[in-house]
């Protein structure tokens, strides 16, 4: 598969916008990319790259020979899955993009027992949110993605939705921690320490309180899970979570759901590109994921 390889050169540059940086993420001399990428223009007979003071931009040429290149190496790697289930080594290696909320518990417990059947099959997980899971799965970077509130626009195809609760967190000898029922405006007189607008937690969030006579003042806000439940330490402060990202297996931590009325539910997705053949593989973990899915439905978690 020699001339994907090189063919690679071109894609690499693209993603970077350098080809010294390109080179090195290749292990190749700046001056094998820049002949190889030379050697394609001159063939198709158009730039395929804008030449700039501070890199490279692609041309709209350019975008179309990327996504030629991107399509060629997805067909490959499907190819190779199919290949190497025929042979019986039911081996390859999966792409996912996450939710945080699923970092902690869920998503290692869901690899770790794929892999009891499927022991030679390597993983590739990135946490992200929907924005990003979206597109990772437009640019072939992933197979899956399993993240909250993916929409359902005309090329992501969701194979599952399960629905998720919100739930606040707080140390266990917070004053609210012995509450059977917990509301929004219990925790507003409390420090609140909240994830980001761009985190699906925080949009039920505001998506509730915008409708709402109620007002949040975060004293912080994070993008990361793990530095907001270090918060909670001084036993006053509260974040919210999803149910799913709640199970942290700890004596110091609580949660409980929002008994608001009509406090609206995530949506948990599991999705992939339209009209795109999946691994093997990787299709095979996405069945799995949807056992695991209605699982939670039947355990009461969504």
């Amino acid at each position: 598969m020699n001339h994907l390889r090189l063919l690679r050169y071109v894609d690499e540059v693209a993603r970077i916008g350098s080809i010294r940086q390109a080179a090195e993420r290749l292990h190749v001399a700046p001056s094998a990319v820049n002949r190889r990428i030379q050697d394609i223009e001159e063939e198709l007979g158009t730039p395929l790259f804008e030449r700039l003071p501070r890199g490279m931009r692609l041309t709209a040429a350019g975008e179309l020979f990327v996504r030629y290149v991107r399509d060629r190496g997805a067909e490959l790697e499907r190819v190779r899955s199919e290949i190497e289930e025929l042979q019986g080594l039911r081996r390859g290696r999966v792409r996912l993009v996450a939710s945080q909320a699923l970092a902690p518990r869920f998503l290692p417990a869901a690899i770790a027992a794929f892999r009891e059947t499927h022991p030679l099959v390597a993983f590739d997980a990135r946490i992200g949110d929907h924005v990003q899971a979206a597109e990772a799965l437009r640019s072939l970077d992933t197979d899956l993605a399993l993240v909250f509130n993916l929409p359902a626009e005309s090329d992501i195809q969701r194979l599952d939705v399960a629905g998720q609760r919100l739930m606040a967190m707080m140390h266990a000898e917070h004053p609210l921690a012995g509450r059977s029922a917990l509301r929004l405006r219990d925790c507003a007189d409390y420090p609140l320490v909240l994830p980001n607008r761009d985190i699906g937690g925080r949009q039920l969030l505001e998506r509730f309180l915008s409708r709402s006579s109620i007002r949040f003042q975060p004293m912080v806000e994070s993008n990361s899970f793990e530095f907001l439940l270090g918060c909670l330490a001084d036993r006053q402060s509260i974040t919210f979570q999803m149910a799913i990202g709640t199970d942290l297996a700890t004596p110091d931590l609580v949660a409980h759901a929002i008994e608001d009325r009509a406090f609206p539910q995530g949506e948990l997705v599991l999705g992939c590109l339209r009209g795109r053949q999946l691994p093997v593989i990787a299709y095979a973990f996405a069945e799995f994921l949807r056992e695991r899915l209605a699982a939670l439905g039947a355990d009461g978690n969504g």
